[in-house]
């Protein structure tokens, strides 16, 4: 509980001080206090409102709230309440609140939760203030708030103690109050259009749907072994071999992987389905999506984000490959063409080339700057993993697209799709009909990272358990994210999944972009943390 002795010496005060206030007949913690308005109503209602306005007739209010700024001069004293991130001062003098209320006033501390009742008047600064006239203690703060009431200044421990940073940050609680118009904006896009928003199972006995290690949990009754879902995709699928043509999920998926800016092991994904369609409808949706979200989160399409003036209500559209070439870095050589990405050979050899010419780049220090630098540091050391990959008997199809995350999807700043997937990493999607090579998959990018992906959804039963066992190969050379064998969702196929296109699109990244966040973490109220010991 406590991390100092300053900690432990200030709550033995600060209970001292609890113990006076309960003399003077106050509850140490009561269980209401009658408030005839909140503070934001109040400044809603009589902001506008003159001082003589004010006066004929009194307006009397009774308003709760946390004191961020506290300070008496003699025989009177002001005060600064906060509630729901806005703040209205206070006034308390002795011959209006009595000796029994102004020594009360006397033993509060910033923190401290009160009520007060009284009327409205302005300061002769115009400032909209409280006469109070009745004085409750609602509860008190037993530690202290931060150094100069400015919030944390450590962001590890802002995470670690959101508590405090909410009341003390408002911009912070200004992002997850965007949040929460994030979901509802997205439930009134989805049930506009005639979606049925649904809940599948977060324990499964085989992880489905993407990509990733799962974690791992024990049912004892059952006696077996569980996952924390990894997606939602293969029970939301289920429902439409169900009859339910159009369904949507917010849900909280569980990865077992690292931590970075734009990763949690625990996070919130949108997924929806939508039978009688393919990955070409899936992106003109995504595209109204997103500029619905933006307009309905901030009012206009263009956000602020990392420097950037994004507008979410224009995209573009590539080809995964015509996305490598457009990003190539000059700095690796002449671009490759598009037979590059056929064969292994000749991807190896580019990539061999490249490799090179990064190094050579790197050492000319004076002619780049060292944010460059280090940019063609990361490219060549992904360049050079692909590259051993490859060697080693990595498809074609995963060589490709790592290629594209390492030179392209960092520089995807304005809002882009990018489709064409190979069919080596796109084990759930359809395939192309003139291109075997190929899969009906796109992924939306902004700011410089990926938003979500979509595809046309594979529903040939036969097909898609020989993805499974392709993938089943890859676990077998040691790549522990293959999607695993699952019996029941082919025999699901088997009794008929329309055309179907589907897409997830992850809502803390949406909320980083909406609310300019540079760090998942900032969007997550409380993000997955090491312990300190």
């Amino acid at each position: 509980m406590f991390e100092s002795e300053f900690e432990r010496s200030l709550f033995d005060l600060r209970r001292s001080k609890l113990a006076e206030i309960e003399k003077l007949g106050q509850a140490a913690y009561p269980n209401q206090f009658p408030a005839t308005h909140t503070i934001p109503a109040v400044r809603a209602k009589w902001n506008s409102y003159t001082a003589e306005e004010l006066e004929l007739p009194r307006v009397t209010v009774a308003v709760a709230g946390r004191i961020m700024a506290i300070r008496a001069q003699g025989k009177a004293g002001f005060a600064t309440l906060q509630q729901q991130g806005e703040r209205l001062q206070i006034y308390v003098r002795l011959d209006a609140v009595g000796e029994k209320g102004f020594a009360l006033y006397r033993l509060l501390d910033l923190g401290d939760h009160i009520g007060v009742a009284g009327y409205l008047f302005r300061t002769r600064t115009g400032e909209l203030t409280i006469h109070v006239e009745r004085l409750t203690f609602l509860a008190k703060a037993m530690l202290s708030l931060p150094e100069k009431y400015h919030g944390l200044a450590d962001v590890e421990l802002r995470y670690r103690q959101r508590y405090v940073d909410l009341f003390t940050n408002l911009d912070s609680r200004e992002v997850f109050v965007k949040r929460a118009r994030v979901l509802r904006a997205i439930r009134k896009f989805f049930d506009d259009r005639g979606y049925l928003e649904v809940e599948t199972p977060m324990m499964q006995q085989i992880p489905g749907g993407a990509a990733a290690r799962p974690f791992k949990t024990r049912h004892n009754v059952l006696d077996q072994d569980l996952y924390l879902r990894i997606a939602p995709e293969l029970y939301l699928k289920r429902l439409v071999v169900g009859g339910l043509d159009r369904v949507y999920e917010i849900n909280r998926n569980f990865r077992n992987e690292g931590v970075s800016t734009q990763h949690n092991p625990e996070f919130t994904m949108l997924e929806f389905y939508q039978a009688y369609a393919n990955y070409l409808d899936m992106m003109q949706i995504t595209e109204e999506l997103m500029a619905f979200a933006a307009r309905e989160v901030n009012g206009t399409t263009k956000v602020e984000f990392n420097g950037n003036t994004i507008d979410l209500g224009h995209w573009r559209r590539l080809t995964l490959n015509e996305a490598i070439r457009e990003h190539w870095p000059e700095e690796a050589g002449a671009r490759p063409a598009m037979s590059a990405f056929e064969s292994a050979p000749v991807l190896q050899a580019r990539l061999h080339a490249a490799v090179g010419s990064l190094e050579a780049a790197i050492c000319e220090t004076t002619r780049l700057t060292p944010e460059r630098i280090a940019e063609l540091k990361t490219i060549r050391e992904a360049m050079n993993a692909i590259y051993y990959d490859s060697m080693k008997g990595a498809a074609l199809g995963k060589s490709v697209y790592n290629l594209f995350e390492a030179v392209a999807e960092p520089f995807l700043v304005q809002p882009s799709i990018i489709y064409d997937y190979p069919t080596e990493v796109s084990p759930l999607s359809k395939g192309k009909p003139d291109d075997p090579a190929h899969v009906e998959r796109f992924e939306f990018f902004a700011g410089g990272f990926e938003l979500g992906n979509a595809f046309s959804e594979l529903n040939d039963p036969v097909e898609q358990k020989k993805r499974f066992e392709q993938q089943l190969a890859e676990r077998g050379r040691g790549d522990e994210e293959a999607h695993q064998m699952d019996e029941d969702y082919v025999r699901a196929l088997a009794y008929g999944l329309p055309p179907t296109g589907g897409e997830g699109l992850g809502v803390d990244r949406l909320t980083m972009l909406l609310t300019g966040s540079k760090s998942i973490r900032d969007v997550i109220l409380f993000p997955l943390m090491k312990s300190r010991d």
